[in-house]
């Protein structure tokens, strides 16, 4: 057995990486993409490797040379590589298809060793490595039949998103007979490349062999391995991270603050939304607006400060509506001249707005961080402060105060001359959630100079909108920050979704109710976890203590090698004086179930 690798192409969308070389010597946390497959399939019981080279072909072959690590490496020169596809530089390793069974590989992918195993291994003679369809993957597609059979090729003009829970990605990395390619291929790429000239792809001919009664080509699914294919600097920046060492990725993964969704496999219980809300039906409702949301400009401030209002139920003056909480956390605490109180350990969106000289702290001295509003008044009594920060439930503890004793900590305040700033993100998820939320317009009267704060992403499970709602009766603040924030600070698809929200309010109570359920049974599981000492919570999160075996950043980096888990590592946080906490987002049954069964098992 032989393998080609096509590495003529140019490169162009990696820019500036490709200015000076060739695609496959890009590096990939250290190692260049030709050194990698070329590591691989040098333990491979291959007779030779073939490259079909073309931009910048001479750097490569120097840089490969005619062996590597004993495997003998071959050349075939592609002249008119910026003036053809694919399909030609496969058509000039014609004569070398024909002389043994091939393993064809592009050179712009990354993936793990198992993957040539898994088509060596195959019984099957002439087979293509696919893999189900997801989001980041772009290319020929195929559909398959009950038995693997590739029914058909989808190329990219005949893609529709419609169909994608049909659509296998093809690899790029396939398996050919030497008699396949002697009596199908090369016959089929000829005369293809007769009729339709060399700036085609060598996936049409395979769709056109497909299409034969008689054709001997299987598709063969991958099953969780990773791979991916580097065509840009995003794809490069994804690929490092897939593909790094577990404390690497781990960081990686951090640095991103978000956008998992380009990592359809990792299951994320770091970040904290709503599992059950919004509702299917008010999905479909977004997306059957999408065309005009997408193409219209959103309104200014003053609408969307209207809609904010409605969606809260209080005076439009009185809100101020934020490209997420945190435009709204910023403009706040710019405003804040003197010293603040905070509760720690906190939300440190809040605290890393100041300096630290202007932070007066409070720590709880129990194991479970807990505290009353009692125990905050009795310590901020005498303190300078302007202002006292209270996030309920807090994040990350879950510690809760109930309104009639957060009103009483308001009315302090307010004698105090304290600007007290509530932020109830997490308020609907508590227990009577219903009637916890300080957003009516006789409290927010009453009490003048208390702000408060919300999240909407984080309690209506939509994160991807940017949205959040500040608070006051302060007319001066609120005007403030509306004028330091853009006047179109929100999308329109964030407009939209306050302005249909109030259709969907009854779902939205029955969520927090199945949430509430969820949370219990989640609880009473994570208890089982031997090493986990699980800390009560009012919010959509658990604070744990890891109490033994692991510290919290082991724990954290096993999960996501083992399991592709993300939790919070919070050892580092301030308050925790080193002890090992982690904290845990609450979602669905499913994937909670999964996250147990993962710490169980790494309790045995």
């Amino acid at each position: 057995m032989q393998a080609i690798i096509l590495a003529a192409g140019m490169g162009r969308r990696l820019a500036e990486l490709t200015r000076n070389n060739t695609k496959c010597m890009i590096e990939v946390n250290g190692v260049k993409l030709i050194d990698r497959v070329l590591t691989q399939l040098s333990a491979l019981p291959l007779k030779r490797v073939v490259l079909v080279i073309g931009y910048e072909g001479n750097k490569l072959r120097e840089y490969v040379g005619t062996q590597y690590k004993g495997l003998p490496v071959e050349y075939i020169e592609n002249p008119i590589y910026d003036k053809t596809n694919n399909i030609y530089s496969l058509s000039l390793a014609c004569n070398q298809l024909q002389e043994d069974d091939t393993l064809l590989i592009e050179s712009d992918l990354i993936f793990e060793d198992s993957l040539f195993r898994m088509i060596l291994e195959s019984p099957d003679p002439n087979v293509a490595l696919v893999d189900k369809y997801e989001s980041w993957m772009d290319g020929t597609m195929v559909r398959l039949d009950d038995e693997n059979n590739i029914v058909n090729f989808i190329p990219k003009k005949a893609f529709k998103y419609s169909d994608t829970d049909f659509y296998y990605k093809t690899v790029n990395i396939y398996k050919f007979s030497k008699g396949f390619s002697s009596n199908h291929y090369v016959p089929f790429l000829k005369a293809y490349t007769r009729a339709l000239g060399n700036n085609e792809y060598y996936e049409q001919v395979l769709r056109v062999i497909t299409l034969l009664e008689s054709c001997d080509f299987k598709a063969l699914p991958l099953n969780g391995q990773k791979w991916y294919e580097i065509d840009d600097v995003q794809d490069l920046k994804i690929a490092e991270t897939l593909f790094a060492s577990t404390d690497d990725k781990l960081r990686k993964y951090q640095q991103c603050y978000g956008g998992y969704w380009r990592f359809p496999s990792l299951l994320d219980f770091c970040y904290l939304v709503n599992p059950f809300f919004p509702p299917q039906r008010m999905v479909e409702e977004m997306r059957a607006n999408f065309d005009t949301l997408l193409r219209e400009y959103p309104s200014g401030m003053g609408v969307n400060s209207l809609l904010g209002a409605k969606y809260c139920g209080i005076k439009q003056e009185q809100v101020c509506v934020g490209n997420g909480a945190a435009e709204l956390i910023k403009s706040l605490m710019a405003r804040i001249q003197g010293q603040i109180g905070v509760i720690y350990p906190t939300f440190e969106e809040y605290p890393n707005r100041r300096e630290k000289e202007s932070i007066v702290a409070f720590v709880p001295s129990n194991k479970d961080f807990r505290y009353t509003a009692d125990e905050l008044i009795a310590f901020f009594d005498g303190k300078q402060i302007e202002a006292l920060l209270l996030i309920n439930p807090d994040n990350p503890s879950g510690n809760f105060i109930s309104k009639e004793r957060v009103l009483s900590l308001a009315e302090w305040c307010t004698n105090q001359s304290i600007r007290l700033v509530v932020d109830e993100s997490f308020v609907d998820f508590s227990d009577n959630y219903a009637q916890n939320t300080l957003l009516e317009n006789d409290l927010l009267e009453r009490y003048p100079t208390m702000v408060v704060m919300k999240s909407i992403s984080k309690s209506y499970g939509v994160p991807g909108l940017r949205l959040g709602i500040m608070a006051s009766a302060d007319k001066e603040l609120i005007d403030a920050t509306k004028k330091d924030v853009a006047i179109w600070n929100i999308n329109s698809f964030a407009e939209f979704y306050m302005q249909i929200f109030g259709k969907y309010e009854g779902d939205y109570l029955k969520a927090c109710e199945k949430f509430i359920a969820e949370r219990n049974r989640f609880y009473t599981a994570l208890q089982q976890v031997k090493f986990l000492r699980v800390i009560p919570s009012q919010a959509n999160y658990f604070l744990c203590e890891v109490t033994g075996k692991y510290t919290a950043s082991e724990l954290t980096r096993i999960l996501l090698e083992k399991a592709n888990i993300l939790i919070k590592d919070c050892s580092s946080k301030c308050a925790f004086s080193g002890k090992q906490y982690v904290r845990i987002a609450i979602r669905n049954q499913q994937d909670n179930d999964k996250l147990a069964t993962a710490l169980i098992t790494l309790s045995l």
